[in-house]
């Protein structure tokens, strides 16, 4: 890859090289080298962009991130050399460089400072988290949502380390039926004891035990491993599974998992293969997709 140094610079821009921050907007506003040009690389337009900047492809470009350390101005770079641009470098170690090498930097009025996570609890706001759910058989999916009941995040040390999610099974919805015949026969049929036995087992919950981080060197949206117990129908078993918690501006917390379950470790046991013979049309697969999104507010 093509690189740039700090000394380097004001040479290059002398000779008509444009810098390109290629960070998003808001941090841009809040520090930016002095001159340079603002093009973010997680939008859309970014060719567009840089077309309207730079329409003669021999144009000098340099690029810069926060830090060097990531991938974002090594793929701004990629991008560019695939559309033709045939003179772009990578500014060596970016922004933090450039404030490093004593270089003229201008702020905004508002700087922007990294999410950083309180310690406490976070109650989980019900109104805007949800859990979606797609079921299988052998000639079609269905896909729907439950509603979160209540719940809460548990913040220690700046990490995830406690929580308890309380599922809504009576609010099971179908939302790829069109037909209000249909839909309301699925919805019974998977309220009933073929499946959930909503009416003896009115809730779902999720005790999360235990957060495994991964070792990652970026905070802002922390990957990691929740370990629990998720209990069905009254039946309690260990789960562990890939998510995503990440801090938010506002000192709120949004978390985001995507896992499947098999169904008939809960109980679930309608079509299943695995307990049943010669199923025919009624042969539904016993893994159930889950996705959740969670967001949650200090207490």
């Amino acid at each position: 890859m093509k690189t740039t140094m700090c000394a380097q610079l004001k040479e290059q821009m002398t000779s008509g090289a444009l810098v390109i921050d290629v960070m998003t907007p808001e941090d841009y506003a809040a520090c930016h080298l002095a001159g340079a040009h603002n093009v973010c690389i997680y939008e859309m337009v970014f060719l567009d962009r840089i077309a309207e900047l730079a329409p003669d492809r021999s144009t000098g470009l340099i690029l810069y991130d926060a830090t060097g350390s990531s991938l974002t101005a090594e793929v701004a770079r990629e991008r560019l050399v695939q559309a033709g641009y045939q003179n772009v470098s990578v500014l060596k170690g970016g922004l933090a460089a450039l404030k490093a090498a004593n270089l003229p930097i201008e702020t905004g009025p508002h700087v922007r400072s990294d999410a950083a996570v309180a310690d406490g609890s976070y109650a989980i706001d019900t109104e805007k988290s949800a859990l979606e759910w797609i079921g299988r058989n052998l000639n079609n999916r269905h896909h729907g949502t439950i509603a979160v009941q209540s719940g809460e995040l548990v913040i220690r040390d700046g990490r995830l380390a406690a929580g308890s999610i309380v599922l809504d099974m009576n609010s099971i919805e179908n939302r790829d039926l069109q037909d209000p015949y249909w839909r309301d026969l699925l919805v019974r049929h998977l309220k009933s004891e073929d499946f959930f036995a909503v009416e003896r087992f009115p809730t779902a919950t999720f005790r999360l035990t235990r957060w495994e981080p991964d070792s990652g060197d970026f905070s802002e949206a922390p990957e990691g491993t929740v370990i629990g117990e998720l209990t069905i129908r009254g039946v309690t078993r260990p789960v562990g599974f890939p998510a995503v918690v990440a801090p938010q501006q506002d000192g709120t917390v949004k978390a985001h998992a995507h896992f499947d379950i098999d169904r008939t470790l809960w109980d679930a046991g309608y079509g299943s293969a695995k307990l049943f013979e010669r199923l025919g049309m009624h042969l539904v697969h016993d893994l159930i997709t889950l996705e959740l999104f969670i967001l949650a507010l200090r207490r």
